[in-house]
């Protein structure tokens, strides 16, 4: 993400000028911040965990929402758009508009080069003030790999890292699981390693990165 060069806003200044913006934002302590354009294969594998979640809680109270849907952390401030949402109780809104939510139950993250740090680091920090929320997940685009953080009943979260195409991601909080095979369908692999959810460095000059 980019800050963009604008002096201090409010939220509701936030929310009137996101609501007429082309693109998404996020916003926090008074500043925005441009979020990046999603690759195809980002999107493929956000596609793939809606479509399952999707079937699996039809006719049931929870609903799965794809990243158009705002949501406000409310304790910390922060304003931003996950990649994938599931809501399981009557959705409370920042205001009249109803287009920003502050209760999720599950939220999961496509990881990428630029975001990574954040979303494991900064942005779960946020997330994990909002009481509703039971599971985050960091879905990995490198290689076939999730990581599941589930708040426990004393407060601490516990972190379960599930690799490989034969791997179930189980969200007990609402009664779903995540087949990596699906997670990951149609999605091609650079060498077997990344088939298998494991990670190679490759270094390039000035930098290490994953492949």
């Amino acid at each position: 993400m980019q800050q963009q060069q604008i002096s201090y806003i409010t939220q509701q200044e936030y929310l009137e000028l996101e609501r007429q913006s082309e693109t998404k934002n996020e916003y926090w302590n008074g500043e925005i911040y441009a979020m990046a354009g999603a690759s195809k294969r980002h999107t493929l594998i956000a596609a793939n965990v809606i479509a399952s979640l999707h079937s699996q809680l039809k006719g049931r109270p929870c609903s799965v929402h794809t990243g158009d849907l705002r949501v406000k952390v409310s304790p910390t401030g922060l304003y931003t758009y996950p990649d994938v949402v599931v809501m399981c109780d009557n959705p409370q809104y920042d205001d009249r508009v109803q287009d920003t939510v502050s209760n999720p139950t599950v939220v999961v993250e496509i990881l990428s080069k630029s975001t990574e740090s954040y979303d494991r680091g900064v942005k779960f920090e946020h997330y994990r003030t909002l009481e509703s929320l039971t599971d985050y997940l960091l879905v990995s685009q490198d290689s076939a790999s999730i990581e599941l953080r589930t708040r426990q009943p004393d407060g601490r979260w516990l972190l379960s890292i599930y690799q490989g195409l034969d791997s179930v991601v189980p969200i007990s909080s609402i009664d779903c699981e995540l087949q990596l095979a699906e997670v990951y369908e149609r999605i091609e692999w650079p060498n077997e390693d990344a088939a298998r959810g494991w990670l190679r460095f490759v270094k390039e000059p000035g930098e290490a990165y994953l492949t």
